[in-house]
């Protein structure tokens, strides 16, 4: 693979692994911040989460190493997911579904944008990313479930 293909492989991998970090971060303070019979279902849910948010920047860690880029520590995150902050009323579960669908959308958005870029050229990230991209569609498909139970109230 050419340099410029694979640098342009790293920053997206590099970019993918900030989202995997900053929702861990996220749904670790929701699924402990949230508050109410209500809630409980979710908190679960996101608290189960946390370990595969961090398996997932784990992977790609590992396979930004392997193909020749650094990984950055705390210094260069930027955070971005503010749809996924917990919400003002601990008791606004509907803020934190919405939260979770957006996020979710944002990492399948840049799984496929991966995917494309590795195409033809590094399968091996691609395979990843297929992998990780089954991931985040099966968990937001679990949250637009539980939006649509708490919506119908």
């Amino acid at each position: 693979m050419d340099e410029a293909r694979r640098d342009a492989i790293i920053q997206e991998a590099t970019y993918a692994y900030w989202l995997e970090m900053e929702t861990t971060i996220n749904y670790l303070a929701i699924s402990v911040d949230l508050d109410g019979i209500r809630a409980e279902e979710i908190k679960k849910s996101l608290a189960a989460d946390v370990q595969t948010e961090i398996t997932h920047a784990q992977e790609l860690a590992h396979r930004i190493k392997e193909i020749g880029g650094r990984v950055p520590g705390s210094s260069a995150f930027k955070p971005e997911q503010a749809s996924l902050q917990p919400p003002e009323d601990s008791t606004d579960v509907v803020a934190a579904i919405h939260g979770v669908i957006e996020a979710e959308n944002c990492a399948i958005k840049q799984y496929n944008k991966i995917i494309r870029l590795c195409d033809g050229i590094d399968y091996v990230t691609q395979d990843l990313c297929i992998k990780l991209l089954a991931d985040e569609e099966k968990h937001r498909r679990e949250f637009v479930g539980f939006l649509k139970e708490y919506e119908k109230d």
